[in-house]
Parts: C-alpha cells; structure tokens; sequence
C-alpha cells in the first residue's frame, strides 16, 4: 500500500517556506544565541541546555525575560520593573533577586527546547 496517491492531512498546515532567522531576528547586528543553564525558569518552559535568542537591542519591559549580570554572573530571570525593580525565577526552590542596579545583557525574545531525551 503506497500513500503517495493521497494528500496529507498536516499538508494544510505546514509553512511554505520558514527561515527561523528571519522569524526570530529583527536586529542581526545586536542578536545572539545562548544556552541556558540551571533550572531557574522550568515553569515558564525554559530549562537546561535549551537555546536563546537574546536581542541586546530590544528595550526591557515589565515582564520580559532577560539576561542579567548580577555580582559578576549572568542570569535568566523575568523582569520585574514595578511596584519594585526585581528580577523573578521561574521556579519556587529560587529566591527573587533584588539588585541594586541592572545590567542588563539582552532580553529573551524566543527560546527553543528539544522534545527529545536529554541525552548526555
């Protein structure tokens, strides 16, 4: 039995063309790609060894994922600007980091995981 005589059903559904660099980058000069380490951001999907893109360019806001520099270490964490200026893990076993002064590396603008098993 052969299934080539009968259209796919997913057929509909699938991109023409997809160019991921045109999809996730609007600022090649200031974009970079990072892996993530720790679990810090699990429960918002974001976890070890998955890959970044981080645009150093892109204005942080309320709420946006960044990648910070706190005491000499960079991090991942969600923004918080108000009622207080924080940066908030993804995951209750971390504490919220309250700094002084941001330094900020870029914020998250998307974030890949691989489905498959880990493997190592």
């Amino acid at each position: 039995m052969t299934m080539g005589a009968f259209p796919s059903p997913a057929q509909d559904y699938v991109e023409k063309e997809l160019d991921l660099n045109e999809l996730c980058i609007r600022r090649r000069a200031s974009t970079f790609f990072i892996r993530a380490s720790g679990c810090s951001m699990q429960e918002l999907g974001l976890c070890d060894g998955d890959i970044m893109v981080v645009d150093r360019a892109e204005e942080a806001t309320h709420g946006d994922i960044v990648v910070a520099e706190v005491d000499g270490e960079f991090t991942v964490k969600r923004l918080q600007l108000k009622p207080c200026l924080a940066l908030l893990p993804m995951n209750p076993a971390f504490s919220i980091i309250y700094p002084d002064e941001l330094q900020l590396l870029g914020v998250v603008t998307w974030f890949f995981n691989c489905t498959r098993t880990r493997r190592r």
